[in-house]
């Protein structure tokens, strides 16, 4: 695989996502259009895990693994799918660009990791001051915008709190396996979930736009986008995976102004370019790697090595 091609399918993807949640649960519930999504996707899953012959573990450590994720996965993607219903899909994704802040302080809480350093700590008190713009807009269309912006908020904390906690168990297994073993975990209670909240009723006026934003969820959004996320990250340093936070909220906005007639009020912008900076400075030490990589790379060969 290209890891470039990799790279790039990650940005879109994830840039596609937030528009894609909101366009499935047209003409149905989003109980139903989150279930179905990673009804889909573990098959997929099971089908690639069978086909490819790989191994997965179900020792007491690994059970535990998938517990976890998928609990993560559940919350997570619960609240975003209500909260989707009130507020733009490009502000789900900046909200969920405030992950490695999040992953962050808890790594630092829990792992006792020094990653808060004074400059990540400004970054985060940006990325909370746009948090608070954002939080203070009257969001066109959607009278519970508020409460749509704290759920997809919460969403996010609860997947970032999964990252660390999975990090906590050190379960060495493939990414093919966890996530498995994740949607093995989460698809019941996704279908519990609709049970309760649709009295497992399928919808009758699905649009063929929401049955195709349910199928491209399943099956990039909850595989391929994984699979080539955990590829990027094997096979890039940490300065260019950190663009990607930076380059899909800024997607994701443009797309769903173009394609989705989306509006955000004047301060809404100056939240999320506070939440932006606070970013760039939270990543900023990466990305001066990056910098530096490049600027070796760019500097001419010494005479005796050209001779």
């Amino acid at each position: 695989m290209s890891v470039p091609a990799a790279y790039l399918g990650v940005i879109l993807i994830w840039s596609t996502t937030p528009l894609g949640i909101q366009w499935s649960a047209q003409g149905a519930t989003f109980s139903f259009a989150v279930m179905a999504r990673m009804l889909i996707g573990l098959a997929i899953c099971g089908v690639l895990l069978r086909a490819t012959r790989t191994a997965f573990p179900f020792t007491a450590a690994a059970r535990q693994l998938y517990l976890v994720s998928g609990l993560s996965i559940f919350v997570a993607m619960l609240l975003t799918y209500w909260g989707a219903l009130h507020i733009p899909s490009g502000l789900i994704s900046v909200i969920f660009g405030l992950s490695p802040l999040v992953t962050g302080v808890f790594a630092a809480l829990w792992l006792s990791e020094r990653t808060l350093t004074p400059l990540r700590l400004t970054g985060l008190a940006l990325a909370l001051g746009g948090l608070w713009f954002i939080f203070g807009q009257p969001w066109p269309g959607d009278g519970r915008a508020t409460l749509g912006t704290a759920a997809v908020l919460a969403g996010m904390t609860a997947q970032a709190l999964g990252l660390v906690w999975i990090k906590r168990l050190n379960v060495r297994m493939s990414s093919l396996a966890i996530t498995t073993g994740s949607l093995a975990v989460a698809t019941p209670l996704f279908v519990l979930a609709w049970v309760v909240a649709d009295a497992a009723q399928l919808p009758v006026d699905i649009t063929p736009r929401a049955g195709a934003a349910i199928v491209y969820l399943g099956v990039f959004g909850s595989v391929v986008g994984f699979t080539l996320y955990y590829y990027v990250i094997k096979h890039m340093d940490a300065g260019r995976v950190a663009l990607i936070t930076l380059i899909t909220p800024v997607s994701a906005l443009l797309l769903g102004q173009a394609l989705n007639a989306e509006f955000i009020p004047g301060r809404g912008w100056l939240g999320i370019a506070l939440i932006g900076a606070g970013l760039l400075l939270y990543e900023w030490q990466a990305l001066a790697g990056l910098r530096s990589a490049a600027a070796q790379a760019d500097k001419p060969l010494p005479s005796s090595m050209i001779d």
